[in-house]
């Protein structure tokens, strides 16, 4: 695993700690001014919609340097940066601990997607406000009976006699932050018949939508954290333009596929982000409970998280190897997923068994520790076996295609 910088590299890199280096620390102070005098669990400006405010403004502050999307052609406002460009950039992000960005769908997966299959019209009207984070987007793909089986999909869009919209009714589930977009890349069925013709990956067609277009009704899903940034969508006799497919009709797996298997050499920046939350619990709790750190089996899981940590930052730098000598990133990418959820779940545990109960106070809580973000990230954290990919799935995967065990 040779991961010796080039010049270009080197330049990159230092290009980028300049920028942070100037643009973060006034950035992060105007925001936590801006919190201190907002302060209040029933203020708008915080939960969900405030930390998406914040996040657009950073994406803004990213692209004046031409930092929001660093894979993008130039010709769309990226840098066309290399595989190991993308790696560091998405370490020195973690290391610096930057805010999230407005757009992330729409910058990894959703941009990249149009403008691969977009026509010039297409490229045109939406890649600029993905870039801008002038305009929110979502990805619906999942379904009721299609979340793992994404192919399983069942809502149908259906061209009209004229040919000049296509007709969507059906239902998505688990669309992140729908309530706040204006556009939505969806796969529907345009081929009722694929299924019980045995060929349900067929069929299907990608669309971006209006969410804001009559039929279309979002309902946000309360969840164990006290947010909701997940929703229910329906489509009822909704009208989307034939303008509005992206791609051919019949193309949707395809297109989809390229969207889902954007190369996520940004796991790199996973290992990284977990020793620094490790090294924050230990923090935190030295000043505030260190007998707990003398107890030995506090101490043992100290030791193994540590562990687990380092053999996830070599398991993930021996897949990015492969990815720099054109190769899959196979097995070491469903196993990192893997130790992802691990690790971040056993991280959440370990720190309200350390901080004690002042651990367990939610945000506004007197007393509350950061804010709270210990006691959300305990629950918050579940989802990391289930988000890119549930546990169960990515072990019969595992099982089926890296031990070829049998069935």
């Amino acid at each position: 695993m040779d991961f010796a910088l080039s010049d270009a590299d080197r330049t990159f890199k230092a290009e980028l700690e300049e920028f942070l280096d100037a643009e973060l620390p006034p950035f992060i102070a105007e925001w936590e001014r801006d919190d201190a005098a907002n302060f209040g669990d029933d203020n708008p400006s915080r939960g969900l919609m405030g930390a998406m405010k914040k996040r657009a403004a950073w994406q803004r502050k990213l692209n004046e340097g031409r930092w929001a999307a660093i894979l993008w052609p130039e010709i769309h406002g990226g840098r066309a940066a290399t595989v190991s460009q993308n790696v560091i950039y998405t370490e020195t992000m973690a290391r610096y601990r930057t805010p999230g960005i407005y757009n992330a769908n729409g910058i990894v997966q959703i941009g990249p997607s149009i403008y691969s299959w977009g026509t010039d019209d297409q490229k045109a009207r939406w890649l600029p406000c993905i870039l801008d984070a002038t305009e929110h987007w979502c990805q619906a793909f999942s379904e009721p009976e299609a979340g793992s089986d994404l192919a399983n999909l069942r809502t149908t869009a259906v061209l009209s006699d004229d040919a000049t919209h296509y007709v969507v009714n059906g239902q998505k589930v688990w669309i992140s932050s729908a309530q706040i977009a204006k556009w939505g890349l969806c796969l529907f069925r345009t081929d009722p018949t694929a299924i019980t013709r045995g060929k349900k990956h067929e069929g299907i067609t990608t669309f971006v939508i209006d969410m804001h277009t009559e039929g279309i009704d979002i309902r946000p899903t309360r969840e164990i954290t006290g947010d909701s940034m997940f929703c229910e969508v329906s489509f009822t006799d909704v009208k989307i333009p034939v303008g509005d497919r992206l791609g051919d009709e019949g193309m949707g797996w395809m297109v989809s596929m390229g969207a889902l298997g954007q190369e996520r050499v940004g796991s790199s920046a996973q290992a990284i982000s977990m020793a620094q939350e490790l090294k924050a619990v230990l923090e935190t709790a030295k000043s505030l409970n260190p007998a707990a750190l003398d107890d030995p089996i506090i101490r043992d899981r100290v030791a193994r998280l540590h562990t687990q940590i380092e053999f996830t930052r070599l398991l993930i730098a021996r897949a990015l190897s492969k990815v720099l000598n054109g190769e899959k990133g196979w097995p070491e990418v469903p196993l990192a997923k893997l130790q992802w959820g691990y690790i971040s779940l056993s991280l959440a545990e370990l720190a309200l068994d350390v901080l004690g109960p002042v651990g367990a106070l939610t945000k506004g809580a007197p007393g509350a520790i950061d804010g709270g973000i210990w006691a959300r990230n305990y629950v918050w954290q579940r989802y990391t076996t289930i988000g890119a990919g549930p546990t169960e799935v990515q072990k019969n995967i595992i099982a089926d295609r890296a031990l070829k065990l049998e069935r």
